[in-house]
């Protein structure tokens, strides 16, 4: 066996031991008699992990800000995206959702992400606190008021999206915060002085006590020690981080499963359940590896190529086992769904015209083909009983045409009755 086949079949013993559970299901009549020697069938409805994508596209289409040629792109590429996720993210950047002070984009980010929950996608809200799109009007305000505006904000839109969005990255790259020097923004002049520990401790405190029942994460791109040291004194300090947000923006070439799995070690030391909040893979020529910040590599024309499609698909199916086979991960997120967005890069699942890349439909093969549990016939024994092994999820046993729900959960009981 190669080393390549030896490692698939590692990762998919990993996976079958992080994301499956085995329980006997009993299947009861009306009196709870068991309905002995019963063709039943079982079908998986949803995954308990969170397969995800950013979902800026939708955001005007929800608006019905669309028309012609564009509306039915983008209506394409929501049957391709509910067809592989069951969660979305959704853009809060604050310069952008208020450009002007006291004037938010509410109403618009409402209508999408009640358009994301009627398709049943889980939402998270990406970023409550970011450096970057910091709105400009910051910087008139005195420091002591920077923070006062960012914890109001981060109440009025928790509070404002409660229901809707119960799960936000609360803070964005913190490491590089204090040290950022491509411009000026009061959210780098509030933490070079409040310090990175303490404004992490303001802003999930603020976000808690608003929404204590919410999911928070902590998000960055540096997988360096810097981010380990600063997670390690959050902790320390007392901080209730529910989550660790790790970025693995790919430009400049895969990073490998070695490469992935030293990363996924270095922060599972923590015991805390990990995002890999937005991952990159390129299909076109890979970015120089001389560029530090990848936001300096600008161009204008970055095109996908057979080739890169080719290599794009192997490395998804490679990295996606990965993340999928540790138990720690509970989510990954791709970022874009469609080539062109962020820096031109021919990073998406989907072409520009909407046309599936190879590596879309391996994804697909994956999560809803390997990693699923499609509709199969059990007969139950003398007792009602089926021993029954799924992913973990949402299922619907039907029995003669009539329907009932039930759920495989981590830490769930071992045996099911399901009554008709």
């Amino acid at each position: 066996m190669s080393n390549l086949a030896k490692s698939i079949c590692n990762l998919d013993s990993q996976i079958k031991r992080s994301r499956t559970t085995t329980v006997t299901l009993q299947v009861l009549k009306e009196g709870n008699t068991p309905l002995a020697n019963q063709e039943v069938m079982i079908g998986q409805t949803k995954h308990r992990f969170l397969f995800g994508c950013n979902g800026f596209d939708f955001v005007p289409y929800a608006n019905n800000e669309l028309s012609g040629k564009e509306k039915e792109l983008v209506e394409g590429l929501s049957v391709k995206f509910t067809d592989l996720f069951n969660f979305v993210t959704l853009p809060f950047y604050w310069g952008r959702f208020e450009p002007k002070k006291g004037n938010p984009d509410t109403k618009r980010l409402t209508k999408v992400a009640q358009w994301c929950d009627d398709l049943d996608l889980t939402i998270k809200g990406h970023p409550l606190s970011w450096h970057t799109h910091a709105p400009d009007w910051l910087l008139a305000m005195s420091n002591q008021e920077i923070l006062a505006a960012q914890l109001k904000r981060i109440e009025r839109d928790v509070t404002g999206f409660k229901g809707l969005i119960d799960m936000w990255d609360v803070i964005n790259e913190v490491v590089i915060m204090p040290i950022f020097d491509k411009y000026d923004n009061g959210l780098t002049r509030l933490c070079k002085e409040l310090g990175r520990i303490d404004i992490i401790r303001r802003v999930f405190e603020a976000a808690r006590a608003t929404n204590p029942d919410a999911t928070f994460l902590l998000n960055d791109f540096d997988v360096s020690p810097a981010y380990d040291i600063l997670v390690e004194g959050c902790l320390e300090a007392g901080i209730e981080i529910d989550v660790l947000g790790i970025q693995s923006h790919m430009h400049q070439g895969y990073w490998g499963v070695e490469e992935t799995q030293f990363v996924l070690e270095q922060f599972a030391r923590f015991n805390k359940p990990i995002h890999f909040t937005e991952n990159t893979i390129i299909s076109g020529e890979l970015m120089p590896p001389e560029i530090v910040d990848l936001n300096d590599y600008q161009v204008t024309d970055w095109p996908t190529t057979p080739a890169g499609e080719d290599r794009q698909a192997e490395e998804v199916v490679k990295h996606y086992r990965t993340l999928f086979a540790h138990p720690l991960v509970e989510g990954i997120t791709w970022w874009d769904f469609t080539d062109g967005k962020w820096l031109n890069a021919p990073c998406g699942l989907v072409r520009k015209d909407g046309s599936a890349k190879p590596a879309y439909d391996e994804l697909l093969k994956l999560v809803k083909g390997e990693w699923w549990v499609a509709p199969t016939k059990f007969v139950t024994d003398q007792d009602g009983k089926v021993e029954f092994c799924g992913f973990f999820g949402d299922y619907k046993l039907d029995c003669a045409g009539r329907e009932r729900a039930f759920s495989l959960e981590k830490e769930g009981p071992t045996e099911l009755k399901i009554k008709l």
